[in-house]
């Protein structure tokens, strides 16, 4: 599936719920679904800067796609990596540096959440495009 076609199953989803109550309980229950992180990755070095929260992502390169993997200690920044993850896990570097994510603006994410969890999902928007990058430039040494 491809990643806008994950974008598409995400705003349908959530336009089930109009309240943005109801969309947090789905927010919270999907980083709930979202199995632990293997404690061996809640490293500092896997730590998401920018993040009020601490927010983990391991990023693995499994035949030439990325695999996420994350977690985080608060509920609602732990939906946000587990939507994070189910749009853009398990595609190819080239995949995700080009791709554009509406889905944020779309479900009415970004309007809905603090200032400091705003920049937080940048942040975590940024790191997971900086091992995008950086296992793309690996696979071309």
């Amino acid at each position: 599936m491809s990643i806008n076609e994950r974008q598409e199953e995400v705003i349908e989803e959530f336009s089930d719920f109009p309240d943005w109550m109801d969309r947090y309980q789905l927010l919270i229950d999907l980083g709930n679904e979202q199995g632990l992180l293997d404690e061996r990755y809640k490293t500092e070095q896997n730590l998401i800067e920018g993040c009020q929260s601490r927010v983990w992502l391991q990023a693995d390169m499994v035949d030439g796609k990325i695999v996420f993997q994350a977690e985080s200690d608060a509920l609602i920044v732990k939906g946000i990596i587990a939507l994070l993850v189910k749009v853009l896990s398990g595609h190819t570097p080239d995949e995700i540096l080009a791709s554009e994510l509406y889905f944020i603006d779309r479900i009415g994410l970004k309007e809905h959440l603090s200032p400091t969890r705003s920049n937080g999902l940048l942040a975590m928007v940024k790191q997971i495009r900086m091992y995008a990058l950086a296992f793309k430039a690996k696979a071309s040494i």
